[in-house]
């Protein structure tokens, strides 16, 4: 069967450049929250200390505890040029790393000595473009306490600013526990302890797993046909007791609310695993299958997938063609998201990573 042609242009929206976000608001759960209800096709406004009042006792909120590293390295080569090493994944093998690296001459061997000189990343192999593999090595210390000491926290290109202290703090949760991102799951930026003990108050349970989120985030869809378009693998754990949460919550007929696209990813990666061992038909019940799961995933949610286990989804307002976009597009429905951004505009919510809060129930 020949493919459907699906134009990223229907992904595309205008935005004045003075609703992105530069800053985070305080306190953080004082960011504005939209509710788009898709049974009854009506959006609500509201802000994101009223989010327990959306859920229901026996739901799951489903987090990713992923902890954002200073991931962005500023280096010398011997000959004193400065090049710039940005970490993008951790791979399998001890203190190896994909990078993006700027600077001239960059080939396998290259050594950047970076801060005083105790942190060297050597090059090992071009991977494609400026993408190449390193290896860290530390001098009086660890490779991450180094990491920590002389990196820089990579907020995103569009905040057209460098880091400050504040991104030190407020480009990562407040339950921000396993180290590995290179940016942050920005729709749990949100949550405070007062959120989350009105959410126990209501009887609405938590549960957790990781995604260390790469660069592939930012990387904008550039193929006419939005089906063309793949997605960078990421790192992603999901242990048993969360499996087994999940589980709990459907057979009470609770619903999975999953906070952020790369909690939605995870999840439906787990779940198609355990569709694909099995050979289901019957998307509903893929969740009695489910099974813990530690590996990569490069799931690209796009029009034609159907989703098998995500009931409701929190995320921000993501950029115009991205591939998040079209995640969000698919779970509310492309036309009713586009109709919400377009009234987010029009009521000047902030976007992208230190914006606004979006629900879809």
């Amino acid at each position: 069967m020949e493919k459907p042609f699906i134009p990223v242009e229907l992904y595309d929206y205008k935005l004045p450049k003075e609703l992105i976000a530069k800053y985070p608001i305080e306190p953080r759960d004082h960011s504005r929250l939209m509710v788009l209800n898709r049974s009854t096709q009506t959006i609500t406004h509201d802000y994101f200390f009223n989010l327990p009042r959306y859920l229901n006792k026996g739901d799951l909120l489903v987090l990713n505890n992923t902890k954002v590293i200073p991931a962005r390295l500023i280096g010398k080569k011997r000959t004193g040029g400065r090049v710039e090493v940005l970490l993008n994944r951790k791979l399998e093998e001890e203190n190896r790393w994909l990078a993006l690296i700027g600077g001239k001459k960059i080939k396998p061997g290259l050594e950047v000595f970076i801060g005083d000189g105790s942190l060297k990343a050597t090059v090992i192999r071009q991977v494609e473009g400026p993408l190449f593999e390193v290896e860290l090595s530390a001098e009086g210390g660890s490779v991450m306490e180094k990491i920590y000491k002389f990196g820089k926290i990579p907020i995103p290109p569009y905040l057209e600013r460098d880091e400050e202290e504040i991104d030190r703090r407020r480009y990562q949760t407040v339950f921000a526990q396993k180290e590995g991102s290179v940016a942050a799951p920005t729709a749990s930026l949100h949550f405070t302890e007062r959120v989350f003990n009105e959410l126990q108050k209501k009887g609405v349970n938590i549960a957790y797993l990781t995604l260390h989120v790469g660069l592939g985030t930012f990387k904008p869809i550039k193929v006419e046909n939005v089906l063309d378009h793949k997605v960078d693998p990421e790192f992603v754990e999901v242990p048993p007791e969360t499996v087994e949460r999940i589980k709990e919550t459907k057979t009470s007929g609770g619903r999975i609310v999953a906070v952020g696209t790369t909690v939605v990813r995870t999840l439906e990666t787990l779940a198609t695993l355990a569709e694909e061992k099995f050979n289901l038909k019957d998307r509903k019940e893929v969740w009695k299958y489910l099974e813990p799961f530690e590996g990569f995933t490069s799931l690209y949610i796009h029009p034609l997938y159907r989703f098998k286990l995500v009931d409701a989804m929190i995320t921000n307002f993501h950029l115009p063609k991205s591939s998040l976009l079209v995640l969000v597009a698919t779970f509310g429905g492309r036309e009713f998201v586009l109709k919400a951004y377009k009234e987010a505009i029009e009521k000047g919510y902030r976007f992208y990573s230190y914006g606004d809060a979006m629900l879809i129930l």
